[in-house]
């Protein structure tokens, strides 16, 4: 019995490692990745300004497992439906030409950041996914902070706030900030648009105090060198403002919205509340447009994959000890997946916004529960190394 998990983000180390853990020895498990080490993607933003968070944050996958063969190789296809060899299962082809099959398998490789085909964006912008990214960023800003101009941060979702914290108090550390502006854009009429009023205003007022701009109800239509065409009809945009403006820049981050990976044809796919797509393969994480037992569609987030691998990982343990036994009959019921979060927490800059059921916290309280957060999803995978070093960086952020 072969088990493939394709992806070694949030969602495919948390499945892997229950697999590993659950799975008769009968079932092997593999761990396909392009990378060799797993990232806690969701602290990527932090190497913008401290570049030593980058060691904490990504842990060799050889050291997170005993029994989980872990292949580093660039997956170009995914057949969900049937084996190579037309056989009921799946596979997946490397770019190497070489295919794996798999008797069950999840697609956990995540998204990529989304352009939307708006002219020039992807050729002028850096997106945020990688520590290279991050990396990339910090250079580009800090040759702002010499020159002087303007960044601009596409999208104020979560990873839009953080990027953008990180710049205004980098700014502020190279004691640039008078000479360097951050600028957030939103199209639609809040930052943190998907999340309760209450935490966007908490949100808002922070990245103000820190002298990020905000300019929501503004829609990037097309990016030139230095110079982005906007839509700004709605949101803060008044009667006096032209419909098309433009927007000077000297640097163009994008957080502006997540798709499907190239390997599933640019396509996050609807996922039923049993997380499987077909038979033989599950969708877990950002890779997937899930639908929970409630029928709310669940938003991509670290927190929501990690807890829909703990479903993926019953299910697949139901089938598969069902198969192994030979016995027949009908298929074992399989778990609903039912999202539920119970709170959500953003760093902007030196400090943090948390939401912890109807109440906001900020300040000093909610920056201690940012750290904790993913130094306990790296104590949970077992990179207690790791985990001690990232909760000391977030607290001399």
């Amino acid at each position: 019995m072969q088990v493939a998990v394709l992806g070694a983000g949030y969602a495919g180390v948390t499945l892997a490692r229950k697999l590993e853990s659950r799975l008769p020895p009968d079932a092997d498990v593999v761990l396909v990745d392009a990378d060799p080490t797993h990232l806690v993607q969701h602290e990527v933003h932090r190497v913008i300004r401290r570049p030593s968070v980058a060691d904490a944050i990504q842990v060799p996958l050889a050291e997170l497992f005993d029994r989980v063969e872990v292949r580093v190789a660039e997956i170009a296809d995914v057949d969900t439906d049937a084996k190579a060899d037309g056989t009921p299962g799946g596979h997946a082809t490397f770019e190497s030409g070489e295919t794996l099959d798999y008797d069950y398998g999840a697609v956990c490789l995540g998204a990529e950041t989304a352009f939307y085909d708006i002219p020039g964006l992807r050729e002028h912008a850096t997106p945020l996914k990688r520590v290279d990214h991050a990396e990339s960023i910090r250079a580009d800003f800090l040759d702002l902070c010499e020159t002087g101009g303007t960044a601009v941060v596409g999208g104020a979702g979560l990873s839009g706030v953080q990027v953008a914290g990180e710049l205004a108090a980098l700014a502020r550390e190279k004691d640039a900030d008078d000479r360097v502006d951050v600028v957030l854009l939103e199209q639609l009429d809040s930052v943190a648009p998907s999340f309760p009023e209450n935490f966007q205003e908490a949100v808002s007022e922070a990245l103000v105090e820190r002298g990020v701009e905000i300019r929501t109800g503004t829609t990037v239509t097309e990016v030139r060198d230095g110079e982005i065409t906007t839509d700004a009809s709605r949101g803060d945009a008044t009667e006096s403002d032209s419909r098309e403006r433009t927007l000077a820049y000297g640097q163009l981050v994008w957080t502006g919205g997540i798709a499907g990976t190239p390997a599933m044809d640019d396509d996050r796919p609807v996922v039923r509340r049993d997380l499987r797509l077909t038979d033989s393969t599950f969708v877990v994480g950002d890779a997937g447009r899930v639908v929970d037992a409630d029928g709310q569609a669940v938003p991509a987030s670290a927190s929501a994959a990690i807890r829909e691998a703990s479903t993926a990982a019953a299910n697949l343990e139901k089938l598969i000890e069902h198969d192994l036994s030979g016995e027949g009959g009908f298929a074992p019921r399989l778990d609903a997946y039912r999202f539920d979060v119970p709170g959500w927490i953003v760093s902007v800059g030196d400090g943090a916004v948390a939401q912890v059921g109807p109440t906001v916290v900020t300040g000093g309280a909610a920056k201690a529960m940012k750290a904790t957060v993913g130094a306990g999803h790296l104590g949970s995978v077992g990179a207690v190394r790791q985990a001690v070093d990232l909760v000391e960086e977030e607290l001399q952020a």
